[in-house]
């Protein structure tokens, strides 16, 4: 009898490799940015965001570990907060996707144009968008050999470039970087490091990527990719920007934005070496773009199933792919290049803005995972110094950022506000649709058959919100514990109806407390229909499939409390059950 194949997990390299054609694909622009707001002193700049990575590498290690589900921070606020938290962080992710997939397609096709001068900048980011667009809506997702394969070649080359700019440097002499390092900053040296740090902070945009795929990852395998994540960025990034410095006049870096490895390459090493570098850089930039794709899919279709986003978004074409999910996300990166016109600064601070945004709620979770889930098991542990150090420091960058150009927030404001916007009336509609059926029963006089219509239309659009039901696994939980779930049933859902359930060893009978305590709680919310159900069983993913199919009701729709150190699975095992107690 043949056996199913068990799904393959990512190993180290391949998961590496994932995320780190995303963080290490910063290598190419932010050496420039840095420099334009430091002058020579940019790879100090870029050291001290190292130190703050470093820093994340713990906070995020305590809080994947103890939560290793996919969705970054929407998942922990999902799991130690309200909904309406959880689903702001989701909002902000969405928009660092959004600018993540144009500032590395605009990027790719600038290193392109330094091999066809011809190139349409903007129409070929177009088309580069839409290329992943389709290959996405076709089913076809990241492959972990061909990312190994642009990691592997970025790698390559960044090596290469580096050695090339050393022997350069050893063969001509530093008189290039005597030079800067005597040209006059803008200001202070102090406003020169700051505005250079909060710049250079882009550097690290997408070391949340490994938090949003951390299933997919073998046991273990995720603390390694922030390992080697923080190696890639706290190495090259502070090296190739003081071989810029060394090598290049500081007004030719800033002539040179958006191609400045290339034309480094070009300066120390000739055409075949600047060449080189536009080639990876088209390849490890596209490799972020389709990250975007993919990333955002998963994430908006999770608040889908959670009722954040309209559930059309879960539609799915023959090969699985929520298609609205990916045209929607498509055409809002869209509007957001032309607005900006593919210019680097506008995206950058619009990018930067979104994703230290999801730092800070990530370090927050962290906090809040402390006070509310402190029984969970966590591979490593963050200390309150440690966490407080990491948030004052992404809080500094997200205000130096703001500083230096207050209309960067605005263009930020005009994707994030219609985002909260949209999903606050979805986690609203039960009220709003409430209040139409209000005014719909007042112009009964007027129209009353169109009223009649709209009446019914409403009523049925809430029947089928509220009848979705809920499920709570019990071992027989005092009632401050169950008026605890009934309170965020009440308060985070649309449904009035919940099942408390609880599980029975052969011959165990449930204890009468519970059932009165069930029982006054049904009483004090009225609105909430409230089924206890005991079974005969073991808790485990085993049962949690069972239920769900034989009732109907998706695993996001299950609860339980937190569990202690002796709690035989993995909370990644059960599926996406939700703790909220």
């Amino acid at each position: 009898m043949s056996q199913s194949t068990p799904h393959k997990k990512l190993n180290e390299l391949e998961a590496t490799a994932i995320c780190g054609n995303d963080i290490s694909s910063s290598c190419l622009y932010v050496s420039a940015l840095a420099i334009a707001h430091a002058g020579q002193y940019a790879w100090v700049a870029l050291l001290v965001v190292g130190a703050v990575l470093f820093l994340f590498r713990r906070i995020y290690g305590e809080v994947v570990g103890a939560l290793p589900l996919n969705g970054g921070a929407y998942n922990v606020l999902l799991n130690t907060t309200s909904k309406r938290n959880a689903a702001v962080a989701a909002c902000l992710t969405i928009l660092s996707y959004m600018a993540t997939a144009v500032i590395s397609a605009s990027e790719a096709m600038h290193y392109l144009h330094t091999l066809w001068h011809g190139l349409p900048i903007i129409l070929a980011t177009i088309l580069l968008l839409g290329f992943f667009l389709l290959l996405t809506i076709l089913g076809i997702s990241e492959s972990a050999v061909v990312a190994v394969g642009i990691f592997v070649l970025h790698l390559f080359s960044l090596t290469l470039l580096v050695g090339v700019t050393g022997w350069y440097l050893f063969t001509h002499g530093l008189d290039t970087l005597v030079a800067n390092w005597h040209v006059p900053l803008k200001g202070s040296l102090s406003s020169a490091l700051f505005l250079g740090f909060s710049a250079a902070m882009l550097g690290i945009s997408g070391f949340e990527s490994s938090a949003n795929f951390v299933e997919e990852q073998a046991r273990g395998v995720f603390q390694k990719t922030l390992r080697n994540m923080w190696v890639v960025v706290t190495v090259f990034n502070p090296l190739l920007a003081f071989l810029a410095i060394a090598a290049l006049p500081l007004v030719e870096v800033g002539e040179h934005t958006e191609t400045l490895l290339s034309h480094l390459g070009n300066r120390t090493g000739g055409p075949w070496l600047a060449t080189l570098i536009s080639v990876d850089a088209v390849a490890v930039l596209s490799g972020a773009v389709l990250t975007s794709f993919v990333g955002v899919s998963g994430l908006m279709k999770r608040m889908a199933l959670d009722r954040i986003l309209p559930q059309f978004f879960l539609k799915e074409n023959k090969r699985c792919s929520n298609y609205i999910i990916l045209i929607t996300f498509f055409l809002l990166c869209l509007s957001v290049l032309l607005i900006t016109n593919g210019e680097l600064g506008p995206l950058a601070g619009v990018y930067t803005i979104s994703f230290l945004s999801v730092m800070a709620f990530f370090a927050l979770g962290n906090f809040l995972l402390k006070r509310k889930r402190p029984k969970l098991p966590r591979p490593v542990y963050a200390g309150l110094l440690t966490v407080a150090l990491a948030l004052l420091g992404v809080l500094t960058a997200l205000y130096g950022n703001i500083r230096m150009r207050p209309d960067y927030l605005i263009v930020f404001l005009q994707y994030f506000l219609p985002t909260l916007l949209v999903v606050s009336v979805m986690l609203n509609r039960t009220g709003i649709l409430n209040l139409v059926l209000a005014a719909a029963e007042s112009f009964a006089k007027h129209s009353p058959r169109i009223s009649r219509l709209t009446q019914l239309s409403i009523r049925r659009q809430l029947r089928e919100l509220h009848r979705q039901e809920f499920v709570f696994f019990t071992k027989g939980d005092n009632v401050s514990n169950l008026n605890k779930v009934m309170a965020y049933v009440v308060e985070n859902e649309f449904t009035n109806r919940l099942k408390i359930v609880t599980l029975l060893k052969e011959g165990e009978t449930y204890p009468e407390a519970l059932l009165t305590d069930i029982r006054v709680l049904d009483r004090a919310y009225e609105q909430i229909v409230v089924d206890f159900v005991t079974l005969d069983g073991h808790f485990g993913p085993e049962l949690i499939d069972q239920l769900s199919k034989e009732w109907n009701i998706p695993k996001n729709f299950m609860f339980i409390g937190s569990p202690g150190d002796r709690f035989p699975y993995g909370i990644s095992e059960l599926g996406g059950v939700r703790l909220i107690i």
